[in-house]
């Protein structure tokens, strides 16, 4: 009879990204589900990583280690930890391509280590060296996706076998992303009460801000009650600052920074846009959004099509196309009884698919699968 798996599991994250966004934001909160269900778990980053106080705020253990690039040096400082503690821990769960490249070459020489699982979250390509191919097929013991289309990417492009990989779609907290009420809402941040929209997202090219910038203007004159709200910060701001001004639209454009308090934005708006052209998963801001009860315009890329259900939750575009992204907008915008329609087809769609319980059922599964518990 084969023995009964460990009840707890022992987790080590490694995290080599210094910025952040949706992918330190699926860790965390993996992270703060499972310590919560009452396993252990330890996260491994830079001390100057965003991730590394957010986990402290958190409460999620975590241990700074100088593991930002590929060098010898944070190979050396990985391995020297790893040698110590390693056998603490049932598998290492990596994210990003530095510290997975480092943790499979410690794990590969150290007797004794623990299997590593490989979290994938954006659909950006993957080189088909033959480096790449022991890094994902022979340094990892199993790869997670964060959406079904990654993983069939990964499978028709690079030529990974399906049985080495999980889809396992992030999950939210449907307990804190919930409609308030948008008077309420607008009430406690101190907004006027005037129709908006609103996008969230790390102000990075290619979640195509620059795009919503020129669609919102060219709408400018038929909508000029609407405002437009930029939640997030990132290495963008400066230019995306710059372009509000140029174009003249620093009356209804206003940038807030990140906030914590994100349920309380969304349920401010009347409409989320995210118009991203590449690397992506599943976003979770687009999640978010329809757990708050809002109709969401976006693309089609990356897992986006596993979240938003066109013409019914939403309306898809395509990327890069201004023009495209400002009739979806001007169609919602026009329209009250369509965005009322569409964002309780939302929250009765994410109430439905995205709770977080799911994300954390099937990682505990890859987890006991392939980790030592045993």
């Amino acid at each position: 009879m084969d023995a009964a798996p460990k009840t707890r599991l022992r987790i080590l994250h490694t995290e080599s990204s210094t910025g952040w966004g949706g992918q330190e934001i699926r860790i965390l909160t993996e992270s703060r589900g499972l310590l919560d269900r009452g396993h252990e778990v330890t996260l491994l980053t830079p001390v100057n990583a965003e991730i590394y106080s957010a986990a402290q705020r958190m409460g999620i253990p975590v241990v700074g280690r100088p593991i930002g690039r590929k060098n010898l040096f944070c190979l050396a400082s990985l391995a020297g930890w790893m040698v110590r503690h390693g056998g603490e821990f049932d598998v290492v769960n990596t994210h990003s391509s530095t510290d997975s490249w480092l943790a499979a070459v410690v794990c590969a020489g150290m007797p004794g280590a623990p299997p590593v699982v490989r979290t994938r979250h954006v659909s950006t390509a993957v080189n088909r060296g033959a480096a790449t191919r022991w890094l994902y097929l022979r340094g990892t013991r199993h790869i997670v996706t964060a959406g079904e289309v990654l993983r069939l990417q990964l499978a028709r492009d690079n030529g990974y076998p399906l049985e080495h990989m999980t889809s396992v779609r992030t999950g939210i907290d449907l307990r804190r992303f919930r409609p308030l009420g948008r008077q309420e809402a607008r009430g406690r941040l101190a907004l006027d009460d005037q129709p908006t929209l609103g996008i969230v997202a790390t102000l990075r090219d290619w979640k195509g801000h620059d795009f919503l910038l020129e669609a919102f203007g060219a709408l400018r004159d038929r909508f000029p009650a609407w405002r437009l709200l930029v939640v997030g910060d990132g290495p963008r701001r400066a230019h995306l600052e710059s372009r509000v001004a140029a174009m003249g639209l620093q009356a209804c454009v206003r940038f807030v920074g990140n906030q914590d308090n994100i349920p309380e934005w969304l349920s401010a708006l009347d409409i989320f846009v995210l118009p991203s052209y590449g690397e992506e998963g599943v976003p979770q801001a687009i999640m978010q959004a329809m757990a708050c009860g809002l109709p969401v315009v976006t693309t089609p890329v990356g897992a986006i099509p596993e979240a938003v259900v066109e013409a019914k939750t939403g309306l898809m575009v395509e990327p890069k196309s201004a023009r495209a992204l400002a009739e979806a907008l001007a169609r919602l915008m026009g329209d009250a009884e369509l965005r009322r329609v569409m964002g309780l087809a939302g929250l009765a769609h994410a109430q439905a698919n995205f709770g977080i319980e799911s994300m954390l059922d099937q990682m505990e599964g890859v987890f006991r699968r392939y980790g030592r518990t045993a």
